[in-house]
């Protein structure tokens, strides 16, 4: 098991990685971040109604299903939003320099420590 602090260590330690929270769902509150480049409360906020949106547009659609993570591509970033296996209401959020980023591995380095992640 990680604690926040080693599971945020953990995602820095990729490629390209220039940011990562922890955020509380239900508040928008980060739990934990590490990084630069990024306004982490700004970004944890603007996620955490992201989230909320694409859960009510399966609701409303009447899908069945979990969101594993969200992936938002920009010019010169990835942004990567993985919902919580293991704590209902919480997400990893993952910032990553495109150029330098390998997509699949972040996705599955934050799939990884999600798994490991205790609070």
């Amino acid at each position: 098991m990680s604690t926040i602090k080693q599971t945020l260590e953990e995602l820095m330690n990729m490629d390209g990685a220039m940011a990562a929270a922890v955020v509380d769902s239900s508040s928008g509150m980060m739990l934990g971040s590490i990084g630069s480049g990024v306004d982490l409360e700004v970004a944890a906020a603007g996620n955490t109604e992201v989230v909320r949106a694409k859960l009510k547009t399966m609701r409303a659609l009447g899908l069945n299903d979990v969101i594993e993570d969200i992936l938002i591509t920009l010019g010169k970033q990835y942004h990567i939003i993985r919902l919580s296996a293991r704590k209902e209401g919480v997400f990893l959020y993952y910032v990553l320099d495109k150029q330098r980023a390998n997509l699949a591995m972040a996705r599955r380095k934050a799939q990884d420590v999600d798994k490991e992640l205790s609070f």
